[in-house]
């Protein structure tokens, strides 16, 4: 049986994660919002017309923040239409998705729905068809306490306290040429620039994104960061990079290693951030927000443009989608010295963790795995691990690792925690030397794997993918021996006591 080695210290970080690296992503896109988190009438949904058995999942991720309305809707959204008395909204339409938006569900419909389950907003600005003012009105209305036109406004609609929202991004993947309003790098540049200072201008405290290339793929990257930076490097405090890794028609160990791509990404818009800092002679460093991420596949549903709440990229994961899922995962936690936020994409019903049918039941994708066991056990110091791993070559990708592997320390809880992928076809051992953990003993060793890397969740079969205990692992003498089925993500975690 083939072996991998991994040497871990305390002594050797990366960085401390920051809680807002375990986000989502919420937008009003295909059924995410309509007939998904809200569903009036639904047998769960309470007098709000919140799911509360989509509740009770997202509530399970311990999520830290969901971004919201967008994504590619809000580069043509007018935030007023969603707020007041839900009788006097009308319905428009929504050019980005080719769908009607009723409105009636809105910011203050979001939030109280955030507030349920107990994350933080990141919200986005339209920086396609709007600009200045409607950012300048929209903080106004959220983060000013009151005797204004806004603040008072939002009073009236039964929001006393203000929202206070921290983060809010500056407009979404504007390069693209799919999005409403798409600029150039010099015209988003001073455009963000002076919206983010009217912004803080109301209120200083916020944080702002501005928005970096749409993806590695574009033409202009990493030549839009580096203007846009140019532009906004004073008045912003991150940049914001997507990647969707797509199955398409590649084999699976092809498949597998793609995260591979997205740590190229990071490197580069990273460089790219330093560049920047030092022509400007900053002493700031830019942080990232890697406000989209997620795995994608062909969906299971065809979407049906003009409707409400029509699925749109509706799609059961496989175990080989939470394989590299996992891997991306562990991708952004390498980098928890700079990527200080994440938000997966999308939390329900587009290319979601949760599946929804309308007026029926909600489960997990196997993806939501992952994820849930990173934002339980992944919030630490990530440490700079040595790690000896047999590689593979495909016709797209060379050297490798057959495992993919991060270990995050909770100094406070007194724990260590081993996340480890096993890429191939056939069982490795995973050999760590902890001895810099003295006295630590084995917590648990969770699972997840399947016969099938087609293997998926359905309504009738909700568990048919799902994670368990194993005791694949041994320890002794602070030298530690685990068996990882092939085709598997493991949780190893090591603890102080008995």
């Amino acid at each position: 049986m083939k072996k991998a080695k991994m040497i871990v210290s305390k002594d050797f970080t990366i960085g401390r994660t920051n809680e807002r690296l375990f986000g989502s992503f919420v937008e009003h896109m295909g059924s995410v919002v309509y007939n998904g988190i809200y569903e009036p009438g639904h047998a769960t949904a309470d007098e709000d017309g919140f799911r509360h058995d989509v509740l009770e999942l997202v509530k399970a991720l311990n999520l830290s923040v969901i971004r919201y309305p967008g994504g590619n809707f809000s580069s043509g959204y007018n935030w007023e239409d969603g707020i007041g008395p839900k009788e006097l909204r009308i319905p428009k339409t929504d050019i980005a998705w080719r769908a009607i938006e009723p409105n009636t569900f809105g910011l203050n419909e979001f939030m109280k729905w955030i507030g349920l389950v107990g994350a933080d907003p990141i919200m986005t600005v339209n920086l396609g068809t709007r600009g200045i003012e409607e950012a300048r009105d929209i903080i106004e209305y959220c983060n000013f306490s009151g005797g204004t036109y806004w603040s008072d406004l939002r009073k009236s609609h039964g929001i006393k306290t203000p929202h206070h929202i921290k983060t809010w991004c500056l407009g979404n993947e504007l390069d693209g040429e799919w999005q409403v309003a798409r600029k150039t790098a010099d015209n988003y540049g001073l455009l963000a620039c002076e919206t983010a200072k009217a912004m803080k201008w109301i209120d200083p405290t916020i944080e702002l994104v501005a928005v970096g290339s749409s993806t590695r793929q574009m033409p202009t990257f990493p030549e839009w960061d580096k203007t846009v930076l140019t532009h906004t490097y004073d008045h912003v405090e991150y940049l914001s990079l997507h990647n969707y890794i797509g199955k398409r028609e590649a084999d699976t160990p092809t498949y597998l290693a793609m995260p591979m791509d997205m740590e190229k990404q990071i490197q580069e818009v990273i460089a790219t951030c330093d560049y920047v800092k030092s022509k400007k002679r900053s002493n700031k460093t830019m942080q990232l927000s890697f406000d989209e991420w997620n795995v994608w596949r062909e969906p299971d549903i065809e979407y049906t443009p003009w409707q409400i709440g029509s699925p749109y990229d509706w799609v059961k994961f496989h175990m080989e989608d939470a394989l590299v899922f996992g891997s991306a995962m562990l991708t952004i936690l390498k980098h928890a010295d700079r990527i200080t936020i994440a938000c997966q994409s999308l939390l329900v019903n587009t290319i979601p963790l949760i599946l929804t049918e309308k007026g029926g039941k909600a489960w997990r994708n196997p993806t939501y795995y992952p994820f849930e066991h990173v934002s339980r056990y992944g919030r630490g110091e990530v440490l700079r691990t040595l790690v000896d791993s047999p590689k593979y070559d495909t016709s797209s990708y060379s050297d490798v690792p057959i495992v993919d592997s991060v270990a995050v320390y909770n100094e406070e809880k007194e724990e260590l925690t081993v996340f480890a992928i096993n890429r191939s076809d056939e069982p490795i051992v995973l050999e760590m030397d902890i001895r810099d953990f003295n006295q630590y003993t084995i917590k648990e060793h969770i699972v997840l794997k399947h016969e099938s890397l087609h293997a998926v969740n359905t309504a009738d079969q909700p568990l048919e993918v799902h994670p368990g205990q194993c005791q694949d692992t041994m320890l002794s003498d602070g030298r530690a021996t685990s068996r990882l089925d092939k085709y598997s993500w493991n949780v190893i975690r090591f603890h102080m006591g008995l």
